[in-house]
């Protein structure tokens, strides 16, 4: 099978969906999708979704950081959104930094990576095990270790209505359930871009069901563990960690031991947002972003 032949998953785009800007050819020639915005030979920061997101989950933080003079790159990890899904569903944490590291050495100069939760793991994996060669990292609402009720409510919503939804109101009824503290959309059709028509006329999320498979198998001990190594390797580097004020995946507890194990660190907490910090109607998160990217000065 041919790049160009790759399935992005069973379905279809729904009408009016963006496109994406670009892609490009990750490890085993897994197509990757994504969006740039600003000019190239700008820094450069990459954008990287959390698990069962896609990258227009960073359309806003992506045009803020364009109008602050850099070179933004918007990932759709394999298996989400518009990249391929892997014929051989290898979706672990260092084929993904690997994609990355294909993405990044494309650019003039290394890059900002910016990781929401599974795009942090990455990113930590990336960078302290040696596949990514970065000029600074922000870390949104992860760490090396996890609050587990959280990450048990996040499968339960990914695994909720395994036969696909029969409306967009539907998909607008399952987000309001996750995330109570936004307000239920009324116009549910910007949701349209987060999951696909699939041929049963159903509407399905936008990842492959074999990413959600083997994100559940994970040994959270050892995962814990790694990523513990991980930030230990973070301490020639700018590193920013966000957290949302009310996230019930990083505690404060856990964001204060990742200060503990990378004392160099920023830290910034986004009162009014949960887990999907970039997501929350909040201008604080780009605002801190820019800020740490313009401190640091690359």
């Amino acid at each position: 099978m041919t790049e160009s032949e790759q399935p992005m998953g069973p379905g279809e785009r729904l009408p009016g969906t963006p496109e994406p800007g670009r892609y490009w050819s990750g490890i085993n020639g897994v197509r990757l999708a994504g969006d740039e915005f600003g000019s190239s030979g700008h820094q450069a920061v990459i954008l990287l979704h959390g698990g069962g997101q896609t990258r227009h989950a960073w359309k806003d933080t992506g045009e803020k950081l364009a109008a602050a003079g850099y070179h933004v790159i918007s990932l759709d990890a394999r298996g989400h959104g518009d990249s391929a899904w892997d014929p051989e569903a290898a979706y672990g944490y260092e084929t993904m930094a690997r994609d990355v590291a294909i993405v990044a050495s494309e650019l003039d100069q290394a890059p900002v990576l910016v990781g929401a939760s599974m795009g942090g793991i990455c990113s930590l994996v990336g960078i302290g095990e040696g596949h990514v060669e970065a000029a600074g990292l922000v870390l949104v609402d992860i760490a090396h270790r996890t609050n587990p009720k959280g990450v048990a409510r996040i499968h339960q919503f990914m695994d909720a209505k395994p036969d696909g939804f029969e409306s967009l109101d539907e998909v607008a009824d399952a987000v309001a359930a996750y995330q109570p503290h936004r307000p239920r959309p009324t116009n549910v059709e910007g949701l349209a871009k987060n999951v696909r028509l699939a041929p049963d006329g159903k509407l399905r999320w936008h990842w492959d069901p074999e990413y959600r498979a083997q994100s559940s198998s994970i040994d959270q001990r050892h995962r814990a563990r790694r990523m513990t190594r991980c930030v230990r390797a973070l301490d020639h580097l700018p590193v920013l960690l966000v957290r949302g004020g009310l996230s019930d995946v990083l505690t404060e507890d856990d964001a204060q031991a990742f200060l503990e194990l990378a004392p160099h660190a920023e830290y910034a907490n986004v009162t009014n947002a949960a887990h999907m910090v970039a997501g929350d109607p909040n201008d604080v998160f780009g605002g801190a972003v820019v800020e740490f990217l313009e401190r640091v000065r690359f």
